[in-house]
């Protein structure tokens, strides 16, 4: 008999699969005016298929906790991972704009399975001892991909062709799927309760609008109070969902998550502060390199694969720490060093020393890592077996939501504050006035952990105990 693969294993399977879909979400961008010569189109007009991979995902990804009960994590897993490879393929082949936007929906249609449930497998597979390293695991593929995606991309579409931007999925989806058939086990766990339809539609409406009103003030296109309409409206029917779900007697999610003081601090108060930071600066820091600094594009991007070293040097020590000093001496600790991080960014000129600002990006780069990794188990700390499904799903809505306010934030602090200079151009203070706001942003996030229970994240915590405090030591 075949012994059962280590969660660490699994949790390396699913972080591969999962890498494979986020770096695909950021490795399209730099091959849009290559796609729009390709189509006989505007590359303008080639966004699209950034906005259908976005909206098929919002509409998906509110069932993915439920059909993982209904049929097993495993199997929806492999199907994604399936669909998706497919949809690259599909993309690949391409021949006319129509062609692409159906295959990108059908590449969205595996992704929205692909990250909540495959957190959903590694989640019921860990015990507590194992739950730190094996969200850790998990982690890294957001974090990376959308630091070197773009670089990625560009290399390819500048060297080959940007078709392989998609077909090099090809060789890593059947890799991605015969491991997972090959180690992944079924954990199970089945449950027969119904399809919450209204909860579905209310949820999938309402992230569905919120996501295309954002993604509609990133790209400032059509009519702008039509774009804040959808926002508000979006805002508003996923609040009724949450209200309704509350009530309903076989819920599309259980909103109990949400009462779980861990969950709560690293998805709605605490840890969204930082998100937003975390995916703002990548946005940022090459409009700094380009535009202030004068560099080109690949020198930007070259620049920013530093963030990508920071990341991976800090990998190996993140779980030591995180078990050696406890969640919440290192969160606000590292809070702390990552808001200054992003303070020095303000010293920033064009004739800093090359070596000065590779040093600050890997120093940033490596607390964004530590802060990122440690929010995401702090997630699951408080969360029963039987709510994981639900808070995986909501997680990962959450998580697409605060990539886009990330992009959001940015262009409009930037527009903003040029605003009120009422100069007619980007200009170095733009950029040091938006680094000042998300610095204050993350040490603010930082300071609240503070509240958190000095035994948070230690193996004889029982689940569900109070993981919060009353601020003692302030």
């Amino acid at each position: 008999m075949k012994a059962q693969p280590s969660v660490h294993t699994i949790a390396l399977i699913v972080a591969g699969a999962l890498f494979m879909q986020m770096l695909d979400a950021t490795i399209i961008v730099t091959a849009l005016p290559s796609m729009g010569q390709s189509f006989g189109v505007e590359p303008l007009s080639m966004s699209i298929g950034i906005t259908i991979y976005m909206l098929t995902v919002a509409i998906l990804i509110p069932a993915a906790g439920w059909l993982a009960d209904r049929i097993g994590a495993r199997s929806v897993f492999l199907g994604a991972i399936v669909v998706f490879t497919l949809g690259s393929v599909l993309c690949g082949w391409a021949q006319t704009l129509p062609q692409f936007i159906a295959a990108r929906a059908i590449q969205g249609a595996g992704g929205a399975f692909m990250v909540p449930v495959g957190q959903i497998i590694v989640l019921r597979l860990a015990n507590r001892s194992e739950l730190v390293r094996a969200i850790s695991l998990l982690s890294w593929p957001a974090l990376f991909a959308p630091v070197i995606g773009p670089t990625i991309g560009g290399f390819i579409t500048t060297y080959f062709s940007w078709r392989w931007t998609f077909l090099i999925n090809i060789p890593l989806g059947l890799c991605s799927l015969a491991l997972a058939v090959w180690l992944i086990p079924d954990d199970g766990y089945r449950s027969n309760a119904p399809l919450d339809w209204r909860g579905l539609i209310m949820t999938s409406l309402g992230l569905g609008s919120l996501l295309a009103g954002l993604d509609g003030l990133v790209h400032r296109t059509g009519n702008m109070a039509l774009t804040i309409a959808m926002v508000v409206a979006g805002a508003a029917l996923s609040g009724l969902a949450a209200l309704y779900m509350r009530r309903a007697k076989h819920p599309l999610l259980d909103f109990s998550t949400m009462s779980g003081p861990t969950f709560a601090l690293s998805n709605l108060l605490a840890g969204s502060y930082y998100r937003i930071a975390l995916n703002t600066m990548p946005f940022l820091l090459p409009l700094l390199f380009q535009l202030g600094f004068g560099l080109d594009p690949f020198q930007a991007g070259s620049l920013m694969v530093a963030y990508f070293g920071g990341n991976l040097a800090v990998r190996l020590i993140t779980t030591p720490v995180l078990e050696r000093f406890g969640f919440r001496q290192a969160m606000v600790v590292n809070g702390i060093l990552s808001a200054g991080a992003i303070a020095l960014c303000i010293l920033l000129r064009a004739d800093t020393p090359i070596y000065l600002v590779i040093a600050l990006m890997v120093f940033g780069g490596a607390t964004r890592s530590m802060q990122y990794t440690a929010l995401n188990v702090l997630a699951f700390i408080d969360i029963t077996p039987e709510q994981r499904s639900s808070a995986s799903t909501l997680s990962t809505m959450l998580m697409q939501i605060t990539i886009l306010l990330g992009v959001v934030v940015g262009s409009l602090s930037l527009s903003l504050f040029q605003a009120l200079r009422g100069a007619p151009g980007l200009d170095l203070v733009d950029f040091q006035l938006s680094f000042a706001f998300l610095a204050v942003l993350t040490l603010v996030s930082a300071l609240q952990m503070r509240g958190l229970h000095a035994s948070v994240g230690q193996v004889h915590t029982p689940i569900g105990q109070s993981a919060v405090s009353s601020y003692p030591e302030a």
